[in-house]
């Protein structure tokens, strides 16, 4: 049960329009400070930059500015060591910093919040709050796309099955296959760096919603804050959440590249595949089976796209059908946002220790080629370059020698010439020299190829273009 009996007084930030309390449910659901004290540090790093604006505009005197300064550092270390007691019935962090500095500084603090609204200061707080973390996960995901890289040059030559359909394919090398991860994680990097310039001005000024009458100078909060600009339109200043939408979409683009790469983690740990083994560091084992060795690490990476693409279209939701301009509903736009920024970030980690500390099989992936007629391709594309045939009468060939091959159970190279020429006389003895893995990935150096010398020119470039 819900206890519904009213506060015994109205907020003491807009208390002065109300005579009676608000119900204890109505307080419970307008605070918001269970999650948003996660803003401090950028509402204090706001207020200093406002405070400073007030005073080099004369709006309040020096020795004003001076105290809440002082008083906004005091704050802030005192919430950095735990010592800091929040208040749901102050609702947000604004309300419970601002009350604090008044403790500390009396009427200096109730100067601060002349010429702004809590509309353009959480508007500024959570785009400051985005941009660290854009700047976070870009570090993160550079460190993964290095224990690739790192990974692809150790095994640029290593050949393993590529795949389609989840069916032996074509030779590829295990370097080649990680480093479409690498390009997959760099445009990433590249949609976040886009999103970060686009948020990077400044709503702090726009007041409520139309600006305000005092002397301020926006371009100074915005440049003192890092900001590129100033926001032009006090309306969009407030209203705008893009920038969010923005940080979701990218963080679960990033996590279903992240979940993909985990998926094959799985697969090529498993008994079925043998192809990689993962480090007893993001390895479990099982209550009841002592033989079992889990990548449950991966497996929960491959998780994380179902609540962080559950944040982006939360958000996406809350403000689908909300009109100009602030509306309370906007106070559900932070957890979403910090929700995805956090396991976003968990996976990374997990995946970047799990790229670092893997061990890959060769033999086993070797193996694997041997079944499954991955150089089939290659028989083909000798038929047209040694024969003149036309490709699709080749591929009808080689599909019937493939046929005869399956009917024997044995591998292509195992045929007889006779076996061969049964299907298509032309074929020569040197059709043998084309049917290795080792000759498959050394003949593809197509411009984006897997041939080992190109893997080892991929990873130089790499490293080079991703200042890895």
């Amino acid at each position: 049960m819900t206890d519904n009996k009213n506060t015994k007084n109205a907020s003491s930030i807009w208390g002065g329009r109300f005579d009676g309390g608000v119900s204890s449910v109505m307080e419970r659901i307008n605070a918001s400070i269970d999650f948003d004290r996660e803003l401090y540090r950028q509402d204090i790093a706001g207020s200093k930059a406002h405070a400073a604006m007030l005073v080099k505009t004369g709006i309040i005197s020096q020795d004003d500015g001076d105290a809440i300064a002082q008083g906004l550092d005091q704050i802030a270390d005192e919430i950095s060591q735990g010592q800091f007691e929040f208040s749901a019935a102050l609702e947000d962090i604004h309300m419970n910093i601002e009350t604090r500095l008044a403790e500390l500084t009396g009427d200096a603090a109730k100067r601060l919040h002349t010429a702004r609204s809590r509309n353009d200061q959480v508007a500024t707080d959570l785009r400051l709050w985005v941009r660290d973390a854009i700047d976070q996960i870009d570090a993160d995901i550079k460190a993964l796309q290095a224990s690739l890289v790192d990974q692809a040059e150790t095994h640029a030559a290593t050949v393993m099955p590529g795949y389609t359909h989840l069916q032996t394919a074509q030779p590829v090398t295990v370097g080649h296959h990680l480093l479409a991860y690498v390009e997959m994680l760099g445009r990433d990097r590249s949609r976040f760096a886009d999103a970060r310039t686009r948020l990077n001005e400044s709503p702090l000024g726009a007041a409520a919603l139309a600006g305000t009458s005092f002397p301020i100078d926006r371009d100074m909060t915005a440049k003192t804050l890092g900001f590129s600009h100033a926001m032009r339109n006090s309306m969009d200043a407030v209203s705008d959440r893009d920038f969010a939408v923005e940080f979701l979409f990218n963080a679960s683009l990033t996590a279903i590249h992240l979940s993909r790469l985990a998926e094959e983690l799985v697969l090529w740990s498993s008994d079925r595949f043998g192809f990689i083994t993962l480090s007893d560091e993001f390895s479990t084992g099982s209550s009841i089976m002592p033989q079992k060795r889990n990548p449950d690490a991966a497996e929960l990476v491959r998780a994380k796209p179902g609540r962080i693409t559950g944040s982006l279209i939360a958000l996406m939701t809350i403000l689908k059908g909300l009109p100009m301009t602030y509306g309370k509903d906007l106070q559900e736009d932070k957890e979403p946002v910090f929700d995805a920024a956090e396991h976003v970030m968990i996976a990374l980690a997990a995946t970047t220790g799990m790229m670092r500390d893997l061990t890959f099989q060769p033999d086993a992936m070797r193996e694997a080629l041997m079944h499954g007629f991955a150089t089939a391709t290659d028989l083909a594309d000798w038929m047209v370059r040694v024969l003149n045939l036309p490709f699709r009468q080749a591929h009808h060939a080689t599909g019937a020698i493939v046929a005869l091959a399956e009917k024997k159970s044995c591998r292509l190279d195992e045929l007889t010439l006779a076996d061969m020429q049964s299907v298509l006389p032309e074929i020569t003895n040197d059709v043998f020299d084309v049917l290795t893995v080792d000759h498959s990935v050394a003949s593809r150096t197509s411009l984006g190829g897997t041939a080992p010398q190109l893997v080892e020119k991929a990873v130089k470039a790499a490293r080079k273009q991703f200042d890895l």
